[in-house]
């Protein structure tokens, strides 16, 4: 759990600027989204197999 103490004579917005930059440290919603789109790992090197040959395919396009 995040705890932010809040200064005397400071602004919630700057408590509130705070608390977002810490939150983003720990990477909870990075993680989060992270889960949400899970690839299984087969399909995951399937897709970077196909992206190189396109890579690939647009490399050898440019040398010509």
């Amino acid at each position: 759990m995040l705890v932010i103490n809040v200064k005397e004579n400071e602004s919630i917005d700057k408590a509130l600027k705070r608390f977002k930059k810490k939150f983003e440290k720990t990477g909870v919603l990075r993680q989060l989204r992270k889960r949400q789109a899970f690839e299984k790992p087969s399909v995951a090197r399937r897709n970077e197999i196909i992206h190189a040959t396109y890579v690939g395919k647009l490399r050898s396009n440019e040398e010509m």
